[in-house]
């Protein structure tokens, strides 16, 4: 299978900005993806909202469009509902570390298997560049015109320090390195969290192309199961660490719900127990 299995491209048309990491992002994943060897019948792309959320519109695959910041609970549904499915939930640096902050939060304590793909353009894209969790200090923005003062969430140190199962770093312009990461998260059993810088050419004049291959370096020497040297490598800014940061084997969310204990079949393909379901419109206790 090669990566035109999951290609849209030519089929449709694309609203990102000429010179958008999100194209890069694209090609990376649909590379993965095929050299994953995966089924686009088996895979579900979850998004919320924003300019990476429309990466379903742009990929063969079961696309969902979830609310601003829904993406991630959305994917976890899934996930439980067809376990045999291979899940990926995609947002930018707003609608998963803003107003999807608390999802990722209490994803990382439930564990699904599913992969988490933030698109860090570190701005808000779609709604005309104000600032995001992670936009810098002194970055004036259409609603910050004086420069942002409130200190950047540092996604990478909260998900380590949270435990999260398997963290990673990379920046779009990287095609084959994220490429590369992206397939190393999808085969984790695991939540995995790969946060992607990219650049915004039309809204953040400042975190561009040159400024994340000057500001950037891969960790060629990092030991991903060692939790106190990730979470140091985390707190590096002035240069941001790229690769794997952290690894853990966990338990995973769909082993641990009661519907798997003695019935392994997907509960999407079981015959609902009309009997049980009146017990529960019946029951007095509702």
């Amino acid at each position: 299978m090669n990566s035109e299995s999951f290609d849209r491209i030519g089929k449709i048309d694309i609203s990102w900005c000429p010179g958008c990491g999100n194209f890069a992002i694209r090609n990376s994943l649909t590379k993965a993806l095929s050299e994953l060897s995966l089924k686009p019948t088996n895979t579900a792309l979850i998004s919320g909202i924003g300019q990476a959320g429309k990466m379903p519109h742009h990929i063969l695959v079961n696309g969902f469009h979830a609310l601003h910041g829904r993406a991630i609970p959305t994917a976890t549904a899934v996930k439980a509902v067809n376990p045999n499915l291979t899940v990926i939930a995609e947002g930018g640096d707003g609608d998963m570390y803003a107003e999807g902050g608390n999802h990722l939060i209490h994803a990382i304590r439930r564990n699904p298997d599913i992969t988490v793909l933030i698109h860090n353009n570190q701005i808000y894209g779609l709604t005309k560049g104000q600032a995001s969790p992670t936009t810098l200090i002194n970055t004036k923005t259409p609603t910050q015109p004086f420069g942002v003062f409130e200190e950047p969430l540092n996604p990478i140190a909260l998900a380590i320090s949270l435990n999260a199962s398997f963290v990673a770093r990379t920046f779009s312009g990287y095609v084959e390195e994220t490429k590369e990461i992206i397939k190393q998260a999808i085969s984790h059993k695991g939540l995995s969290i790969v946060d992607i810088f990219h650049n915004c050419p039309s809204f953040n004049k400042v975190n561009t192309v040159s400024w994340y291959q000057e500001n950037t370096y891969f960790m060629y020497d990092h030991d991903p199961q060692n939790r106190k040297e990730a979470f140091n490598r985390a707190l590096e800014n002035e240069k941001y660490p790229l690769g794997v940061f952290y690894i853990c084997k966990k338990p995973i969310f769909e082993e641990k719900l009661p519907a798997y204990e003695k019935n392994k079949t997907p509960i999407w393909n079981r015959e609902p127990v009309v009997e049980n379901i009146d017990k529960i419109i019946n029951s007095k206790k509702v």
